[in-house]
């Protein structure tokens, strides 16, 4: 019997002679052995139905041209022979062709044979169904979720059970990439799971014919040469262990001894991870010696016999295994020394008692541990169950009345190339999301389980084949944090927020930025400060959010900008009642005008004691067309008429637009930035800065020009006393060689 592996068959089926032979010899041998387990009208029942299957053409050969009732049998063989297994587990084996082809149902097994069975046969119905989505079984998840699929440990045993006798029968297939698939799996799966449960003997079987199918002239090439060494190595055995069994006889020590050559797999190994050839494998063998004595003695006899042994032969300290003392995870007892033996070679001798070997050969299920899985949820505390209960039991049949309850707060759930994922219980289809990438989490709006549409909210169930559902317009969100129950899906949604609120940021900042260069507002960020904590928020993050969310207008946040930057900076008059014609602006760090003591500004129907300011989006200067805006402190701004944000004051705050014009003329300067554009040359920033030296009205406070792929760009700050000046500046400067436009800002 196979368990999920090749559902496609062959020809029609009929019995060849040697099939009905064997198949009748299996037959007598399990009522032989299993007999006093069945229970009366087993046998009648089961003959009937496998005849029926027959007789309406309802057995097909399975790939290989392998007939499956003969195969049942040969599979019951070897878990009754091999690990003891009784009733329910061979009629479970015999059965489940039927319950795989829908011809029985497992009710109907329910009512015929008993709920022992129906719940074998369950379990391997269910890990069939795992088969179906093609998993990647070269994984710790995979076996873990085999095993809570199994829900009785007979189901297990059986998997092992039938795939190594699916490889004894497929050793002359011409069938070469399935004879490959049905290795990779022995060696990836089902020798591991061998392993766990101490059943020694199968599992070496399991890595032997592995190891022939998958890599032939290296396992051909060890046979080879452990056949043409074989008799020197009998000889060499018998020398080593002739003076060790008089001395444990003169302890009167009851025992035997035998050779055990290492298994084909395991020399290959020593081989691949030494990087030598076989020659280059010293412990080919080992030398066992099996003692027989009451359990109350195990510990001392063998104690005893190593001491025999090394006082005999050179120890090797580095390489002694003591699983008396401790015994391995699955159950494994033994003392293991390496001795320098005659000519110079060194030799494993493991010492055990006969149920110590007994449990290493053929896993005897009072001693079944796990290896390596300690902190699993529920499967320490579920090994000790089960291990007390078969000690004080008869045999296997104990575990009839035991079912599994493994993994109860993890899942394991499938990718749909078939990689096994395992999950904390309760996880949701955005923890699996997250866990394949985090752009996959972030894009996520659903998945399709097992080819049904779900939300990303859904729950996962162990079996469940996940296959998510993404979309370019999907963004993280808070909320998010509460779905996911995985601390990585947890920290992957905060950074992706984080990232996401930086971006929006950035976008929204850059924004206002464009906004206040087009209308010549500059930029402070002072102010700015000032104005997010006026808007009310108290971090600068949420202010942004609510910008890039079309929350906070643009426009609102440049009224409030320039209404703040007006009330700061405002230049206060002396509060004396003078004529306009008498009002001189006095110098201040905030005016751009130097020595402005006689230039008189009126502003309106000559009104007296007024605060102004002169604006610096445009800098007005003398003989600049200008208007006064009042600010929301009382103040004054003085704007040039031509001012890139007067058409906006004009229309959004026209009662706030006074009249203001320039009357008189005294010897007041101002700052003005000139930008100039030109071809680079030698000489250039000289023939700019010679003009303005010339003309002793004229200062030059800063000068800063950039040159890049034989072109200049840069801005002049120069004190002027009016646009008279300017003009003529500005005219002289565009004469320059080189410079092809100037202009003001």
């Amino acid at each position: 019997m196979t368990v999920g592996i090749f559902l496609k068959m062959t020809d029609k089926f009929t019995f060849t002679t040697e099939e009905k032979d064997e198949t009748l010899k299996l037959h007598l041998w399990l009522k032989g052995q299993i007999g006093a387990s069945l229970i009366e009208g087993d046998e009648e029942k089961i003959r009937h139905h496998l005849m029926h299957k027959i007789e309406n053409g309802q057995v097909r050969r399975d790939i290989f041209g392998l007939n499956p009732i003969l195969l049942g049998f040969q599979t019951a063989r070897i878990v009754v022979e091999e690990i003891g297994l009784r009733r329910d587990a061979v009629l479970a084996i015999l059965l489940h062709p039927s319950v795989a082809d829908g011809m029985l149902t497992i009710e109907e097994v329910k009512d015929e044979y008993g709920e022992s069975v129906s719940r074998i046969l369950h379990g391997l119905q269910r890990i069939s169904e795992l088969y179906e989505k093609n998993p990647i079984i070269e994984s710790e998840n995979f076996r873990n979720l085999l095993l809570s699929f199994a829900e009785d440990m007979r189901v297990i045993l059986i998997m092992i059970a039938s795939r190594v006798n699916l490889m004894r029968q497929i050793r002359d297939t011409q069938l070469h990439d399935a004879q490959l698939k049905v290795a990779e799996e022995a060696t990836y799966l089902y020798a591991p799971l061998a392993h766990k449960l101490g059943l020694y003997k199968l599992k070496s079987e399991l890595e032997d014919l592995s190891l022939k199918y998958m890599e032939h002239d290296a396992y051909y090439h060890i046979k080879d040469k452990l056949n043409a060494t074989k008799q020197s190595r009998d000889a060499y055995i018998r020398s080593f262990i002739q003076p060790i069994e008089a001395n444990l006889k003169k302890a009167g020590l009851v025992f035997h001894m035998k050779g055990r050559t290492k298994s084909i797999h395991s020399i290959w190994q020593k081989m691949q991870k030494q990087h030598c050839e076989f020659e280059g494998v010293y412990d080919l063998f080992a030398i066992r010696i099996i003692i027989d004595c009451p359990p109350e003695k195990e510990k001392m006899q063998c104690w005893q016999a190593y001491s025999i042994v090394t006082d005999m032969y050179q120890p090797n300290p580095k390489r002694l295994r003591d699983w008396l003392s401790v015994p391995k995870s699955n159950g494994y007892e033994s003392l293991h020394i390496t001795v320098l033996g005659p000519e110079k070679k060194w030799v494993e001798v493991q010492i055990r008692t006969e149920r110590m070997d007994e449990v290493a050969e053929r896993g005897v299920a009072a001693h079944w541990r796990y290896k390596g899985v300690k902190g699993e949820a529920g499967l320490d505390e579920w090994l000790t169950n089960i291990r007390q209960m078969l000690e004080t039991s008869e045999g296997m049949e104990a575990m009839d009345q035991f079912k599994m309850d493994l993994y109860e707060d993890e899942v394991f759930v499938f990718t749909p190339k078939g990689e096994l994922l395992k999950f904390p219980k309760g996880a949701t289809v955005l923890d699996f999301a997250y866990h394949i990438h985090s752009k996959v989490g972030n894009a996520c709006v659903g998945a399709r389980i097992n080819n049904k549409v779900v939300t990303f909210r859904q729950p996962l169930n162990s079996g469940d084949q996940v296959e998510i559902v993404t979309s370019s317009n999907q963004k993280p969100k808070q909320e998010w944090l509460n779905i996911v129950k995985t601390s990585r899906a947890k920290s992957k949604i905060r950074l992706a927020l984080k990232e996401t609120q930086v971006k929006e940021g950035l976008f929204a900042k850059e924004m206002i930025e464009r906004k206040f260069k087009n209308k010549k507002i500059e930029w402070d960020d002072a102010t700015m400060q000032h104005l997010i904590k006026r808007l009310g928020f108290k971090e600068v993050s949420a202010f942004y959010k609510q910008v890039a969310d079309g929350v906070l207008d643009t426009n609102t946040i440049i009224d409030t900008y320039l209404d703040i930057q007006q009330g700061e900076k405002v230049v206060t008059g002396d509060n004396m009642a003078r004529s306009a014609e008498e009002f001189n602006l006095e110098r201040s760090p905030f005016n751009s005008a130097v020595n402005q003591t006689d230039d008189v500004l009126v502003i309106d129907q000559n009104l007296k004691g007024i605060d102004y300011q002169l604006a610096k989006c445009c800098h007005p200067i003398y003989g600049d067309d200008v208007f006064g805006f009042v600010t929301i402190n009382g103040g004054i701004k003085i704007h040039r008429c031509d001012c890139p944000n007067a058409p906006e004051l004009r229309k959004r705050f026209g009662y706030r637009v006074v009249k203001a014009m320039w009357s008189g003329k005294g010897s007041s300067q101002y700052s003005i930035t000139l930008r100039v554009i030109g071809t680079d040359d030698i000489g250039i920033v000289n023939n700019l800065t010679s003009i303005i030296s010339k003309d002793e009205k004229l200062v030059l406070r800063s000068i800063n020009i950039d040159s890049h792929d034989g072109l200049f760009s840069g801005n002049l700050v120069v004190m002027v006393d009016d646009t008279s000046r300017l003009d003529g500046l500005i005219k002289k400067l565009r004469t320059v060689k080189g410079v092809k436009q100037v202009s003001r800002i």
